[in-house]
């Protein structure tokens, strides 16, 4: 998420700072941006780095996979993390402070009707230490010049700027790689379970309006951030299979877990409604584009 935000910002004539916890970003091929190292657990460097930024995209974060491993850790990371960053750009005068978070915060699975006003009932260390993040923020936002804005991520998804970028557990992403790798697309499910699937392209352009649209918000904000509309699993492998045909010339084979007397998947409606309020749509039209440069990039970097 981070690299294509650069990637996308850039192009859209914003100056860049990149953080990272080397002096030497990992995999970055941009060219005339500043990196700058993050030392996580020092406040008056955290200042030192914000000075002189409008806006802080907050993008870091153990994925839930290291929050189940290391729930002490996630806290520390995603909850004390976000509370010293948003701190320490507050103190510097930075005016937006936009932080990723999840959707998983309300529940797991995600199923039924979820706005910004549903309850935050998911226990999982993923989902509760990003609501600590959520929290330090906003409450920093209280009292404070700067603007916070909470973007709740739902099943994001996309090509990434380098291979060995940490991505592949995503579904689609995971999909694209087994259609190049083996020509097949094997899910351990039946499939059947609804998600709400987003784009990179959509969420990075998404983040550009929030970016420079000062006059539509105010202070303390959370936006639902996904397409608006679900489609199964099922659904989103045989989107990859019908684009393999396209793009790589041949349909992998789809194989999914049969459950005799499967049940209707609960039905999921991911509410964007705030981000509506302020004229932000959501479009859906990206997914085919995503999914071919995502097995374009597959095919390259991952063909045998």
């Amino acid at each position: 998420m981070g690299g294509r935000l650069v990637e996308h910002l850039s192009a859209q004539g914003h100056q860049i700072v990149i953080g990272s916890r080397m002096l030497k970003a990992p995999h970055v091929k941009f060219h005339d941006m500043e990196v700058k190292k993050i030392e996580w657990n020092n406040e008056s460097a955290l200042s030192q780095i914000c000075k002189g930024i409008d806006v802080v995209i907050h993008a870091a974060g153990m994925n839930a996979k290291e929050c189940l491993e290391d729930p002490k850790g996630a806290l520390n990371f995603n909850g004390n993390g976000t509370n010293r960053l948003a701190n320490a750009a507050c103190n510097a005068g930075v005016k937006k402070f936009i932080y990723l978070s999840t959707a998983h915060v309300y529940a797991n699975p995600l199923v039924g009707s979820i706005t910004e006003k549903s309850e935050t009932l998911n226990t999982h260390a993923y989902a509760t230490s990003h609501l600590a993040g959520e929290n330090s923020l906003l409450d920093i936002g209280k009292s404070a010049k700067m603007w916070t804005i909470v973007l709740r991520l739902s099943n994001a998804f996309g090509m990434p700027i380098h291979r060995d970028v940490n991505c592949w557990m995503l579904l689609v992403n995971d999909l694209c790689k087994q259609a190049v790798q083996s020509k097949k697309l094997i899910l351990k499910s039946d499939g059947l379970q609804l998600r709400d699937f987003i784009s990179l392209k959509e969420v990075c352009r998404i983040i550009g309006e929030i970016t420079v649209a000062n006059e539509k918000f105010r202070a303390n904000q959370v936006f639902n951030l996904g397409s608006g509309s679900s489609k199964s699993v099922r659904e989103m492998a045989m989107l990859v299979q019908d684009r393999s045909g396209k793009v790589l010339g041949f349909e992998p084979e789809l194989s999914f877990l049969r459950v005799e007397n499967s049940k209707t998947p609960a039905p999921l409606s991911y509410g964007v409604q705030n981000l509506s309020a302020l004229n932000i749509t959501v479009r859906d039209s990206s997914s085919e584009s995503e999914v071919d440069d995502l097995l374009r990039f597959c095919s390259i970097n991952f063909t045998r």
